[in-house]
């Protein structure tokens, strides 16, 4: 196993373990559970997508872990915020497989090597207090808890609770 930079070919794979890896602490799949499938599309399809967007961001900061064969087993999605000094982290996943065997670890190190390559002082990782792994993963390597975030959402094709339509003449 090692890690190498991402490759076009690699997209699929990474988008389909990213969807098994997230399942229970994903908030596009809490919002499904509040309110259903929204305009056709349920939380795995948005999920998958947001693999996209990081590629957008910043494809050189995507590396894959793969094995002798070069078949993807897991990634850690990168992008450097060069004026705040602060690399991000916003996705890493390993298959089941190979999980609780410290590839995770290894992927967060190499991130954080290329945030030092990059001039970054400082990474920043988010996750969902439910994700136990996380949490306990990421305090380990020395990630530090800085905050807590509540996640919102309404559903715009209702009026809000309590709200009221003034006619105005």
């Amino acid at each position: 196993m090692h890690i190498r930079p991402f490759l076009p070919a690699d997209l699929d794979a990474l988008k389909q373990m990213t969807v098994e890896a997230f399942e229970g602490v994903s908030i596009d799949q809490g919002i499904e559970r509040v309110y259903g499938i929204i305009v056709g599309h349920d939380w795995r399809w948005r999920k998958a997508r947001h693999l996209d967007a990081d590629l957008r961001r910043d494809p050189q900061g995507l590396f894959t872990l793969v094995d002798a064969q070069d078949r993807p087993q897991g990634y850690v999605s990168t992008w450097c915020d060069q004026e705040a000094g602060i690399g991000h982290i916003p996705n890493v996943v390993v298959v089941a497989a190979l999980r609780g065997q410290g590839w995770g670890r290894r992927l967060l190190e190499h991130a954080c090597e290329h945030f030092r390559s990059r001039g970054m002082t400082h990474a920043k990782i988010e996750t969902l207090a439910q994700n136990a792994i996380g949490n306990h993963l990421y305090r380990d390597i020395g990630f530090v808890e800085v905050a807590r975030q509540v996640h919102f959402v309404a559903d715009l094709r209702r009026d809000p609770p309590g709200s009221q339509i003034v006619a105005v003449t």
